[in-house]
């Protein structure tokens, strides 16, 4: 039988990520005592009221059904009123889409907006999903490396002379990690 996966999935790159998380669980399954810089997992359980408010919203029953595409209304102003009052960024609801995480939500965008060819602009140190997200979508990344000299920072110049006809997005994700 043919293989099911698409060439797209086949020339995928195993996860960097996942890897490393792999060989941190296997050297600790050996009595190492590791520090693993991998997976962005916190170090501290669920807090109480967080539990609670989730226990809560299953018994309300109001939110039962498939949600609306991005995120209840609801859930969604809060999320714009903690940006208002703690981060001082002004936000409303209709700025907010609710997504299983970052990288699905970039997935999707880069989905939704790139065409065969197009180039993307990731400035590095980055992420190193992005590059895999660009390509699956069949795009190109084009790498804008930050030096020493400017504390890892792409310069304008830089960025401005990878700038092609071909250049549809740029991602700037600072520390590198949405």
């Amino acid at each position: 039988m043919k293989n099911p996966l698409s060439q797209r999935v086949l020339n995928m790159e195993e996860s960097a990520t996942i890897a490393m998380a792999q060989k941190a669980r296997d050297l600790r399954a050996q009595g190492i005592d590791v520090i693993s810089l991998s997976l962005g997992e916190p170090d501290f359980k669920t807090p109480e009221h967080i539990q609670e408010a989730a226990i809560e919203a299953i018994r309300s029953q109001q939110y039962f059904s498939y949600p609306p595409v991005p995120g209840y209304a609801d859930f969604r102003e809060a999320i714009a009123r903690k940006f208002r009052e703690e981060n001082g960024i002004p936000c409303t609801a209709a700025n907010v889409v609710v997504s299983t995480g970052a990288k699905q939500s970039i997935a999707n965008i880069m989905l939704a907006m790139l065409d065969p060819d197009d180039e993307v602009i990731v400035l590095s140190p980055y992420w190193v999903s992005y590059a895999d997200m660009v390509k699956m979508a069949g795009g190109k990344p084009v790498f804008v490396k930050g030096d020493i000299d400017h504390n890892f920072k792409a310069t304008a110049e830089q960025i401005e002379a990878a700038i092609t006809p071909k250049t549809k997005l740029m991602i700037y994700s600072s520390p590198c990690n949405p």
